[in-house]
């Protein structure tokens, strides 16, 4: 009986097949003939997931097509929006997007007037957990628990997402982010998020062949495959189709079962937002800051894997120890960063978390963004050093917005401080009017609750406890030119001395 109904399920369905009813189960092509088609179906209101980070692994072509068409009121969902006139800044020019899910606003001054403004709507959201969103969305789980942001405001939901009328200056809120639901798992707090699936996905890839297989260069992956997978309806452009046959199983990236549509583009400009080169020079760096970095490259040895945030953590490794070899972890998909390229050597498709142009050691590996933050809170990485804006007593740190005034955006920080990695935070001891960057309490929105374990100013280095009851932190070091009395002052909380209380590079 069983054996009679799988031969009449096979019949019926060979017999739609031959009509053309079943089309999702098609063998024909996926490609389409130009941008304007590819999206002949997106309509105002809907929900886009936008591969690329930064301007690498942008669809160029079908945002181009997006505005062109002139469709309005869209939130998209990417870690960022581009620059002012490029990538998904010109949908931000054209005021066609409602809402912008993202992680990172960094140099765009557009996406942060608009957002101040109060003609934005912003739900900032952790780079990893972004990521994460869009791959269990992708995968039919509707929310999962995470480590990252717990005790901040995205998990007690005191994020503004739009200002009123008159804007930040104004001080009225139109819109508010809703609280996370938040449970203990083995005596730590975590918080429930919601996966994100979108009407259509956007995405670029290097090559594609005619039945949507997917295959990225460097990393120019990152969001895509995750973004690609949220979508009801994926349409990717690519810089060139081949054949069904031509890649090999092994090397497609994405398989097309997740692929609607296919379309290739033309005339791709592949702007660098940091071109970086390599210079035969020494390293030029003030000399306050380079006591800071050169203390911070001490606290790495061989072998370890190692991720550098934006800034002046990016100059460490240029510090290293004679015999000490590290991996750097990149969030946008690059384990084993290499030097700044000569000027032959620069390659859109190869950059940094910082939008940097960079090459490969022997022995890297490339990923998309969720498997990045999959090591990352996996525990996988073992130190990070990222700069802040405060660091209070028990170890609390604030580094990505001013309320009202500055938002750059928490990017992957909120990840990488909640994953058990030991985090270093590396800045200058005071702001300007010597204003304390080292208080009792931080006074701006966390990044993560009694996460930091080590910082190293130009002053001083201090240790904080981050388990068990709150002490006060320690002064284990001091710079060579300073005083015990001038740390004191410059200092906005209590702390114990270090006994014997070393100098920085003494050794």
């Amino acid at each position: 009986m069983r054996m009679l109904s799988q031969v009449a399920r096979s019949s019926r369905l060979a017999r739609a097949l031959a009509a053309g009813s079943l089309r999702r189960f098609s063998s024909s092509s996926k490609v389409v003939g130009s941008p304007d088609e590819a999206i002949r179906d997106i309509r105002d209101g809907a929900t886009l997931c936008v591969g690329g980070f930064g301007l690498c692994g942008i669809p160029e072509n079908l945002l181009e097509a997006l505005k062109k068409k002139g469709v309005k009121d869209l939130t998209a969902v990417s870690n960022n929006a581009g620059v002012d006139d490029f990538g998904l800044g010109l949908l931000l020019q054209s005021r066609q997007i409602k809402r912008m899910i993202s992680s990172y606003v960094g140099e765009n001054k557009l996406f942060e007037e608009l957002y101040l403004s109060g003609q934005l709507e912003v739900e900032l959201t952790p780079q990893g957990t972004l990521a994460e969103r869009l791959r269990a969305g992708g995968a039919g789980i509707p929310a999962f628990f995470t480590r990252t942001a717990y005790g901040t405001a995205v998990h007690e939901g005191t994020n503004v997402i739009k200002y009123g009328p008159g804007g930040a200056k104004a001080g009225a809120v139109e819109i508010m982010s809703e609280p996370r639901e938040s449970r203990d798992f083995d005596g730590k707090g975590f918080v429930m998020e919601r996966a994100i699936v979108g009407d259509f996905s956007i995405v670029k890839a290097w090559k594609a062949d005619e039945r949507g297989n997917l295959v990225w260069k460097g990393t120019a992956r990152n969001f895509n495959p995750d973004c690609a997978r949220a979508g009801k309806v994926c349409i990717a452009e690519v810089e060139e189709i081949v054949p069904v046959g031509a890649l090999s199983p092994e090397e497609i990236h994405l398989p097309g079962i997740y692929v609607h549509r296919v379309v290739q583009g033309q005339g791709y400009q592949k702007r660098i937002e940091k071109r970086t080169i390599s210079s035969a020079g020494e390293i030029k760096v003030d000399k306050r800051r380079e006591l800071i970095i050169r203390r911070a490259a001490k606290e790495l040895s061989d072998g370890m894997y190692v991720n550098l945030g934006i800034g002046m953590p990016t100059l460490v490794s240029n510090y290293l120890e004679p015999g000490v070899r590290i991996e750097l972890q990149s969030e946008n998909g690059l384990l084993g960063i290499g030097p700044y390229p000569t000027d032959a050597q620069v390659d859109p498709d190869l950059i940094n978390a910082g939008k940097e142009t960079v090459t490969m050691i022997p022995g890297s590996s490339l990923f998309s963004s969720s498997e990045s933050f999959g090591m990352i809170r996996g525990s996988k990485v073992d130190v990070t050093i990222l700069g802040a804006m405060e660091v209070a007593a028990n170890g609390d740190l604030a580094n990505w917005i001013i309320p009202g005034k500055m938002v750059k955006g928490m990017g992957g920080a909120m990840d990488l401080v909640s994953s058990n990695s030991k985090v270093l935070v590396v800045m200058e001891h005071v702001a300007k009017g010597n204003k304390h960057k080292l208080k009792k309490s931080c006074d701006l929105p966390l990044t993560g609750q009694r996460v930091v374990d080590r910082c190293i100013t130009d002053l001083a280095v201090f240790d904080f406890v981050t388990e068990g009851p709150e002490a006060p932190p320690t002064l284990a070091e001091i710079a060579p030119d300073t005083t015990l009395d001038a740390v004191k002052e410059a200092t906005g909380f209590d702390f114990a001395v270090a006994e014997p209380l070393k100098t920085m590079l003494a050794d």
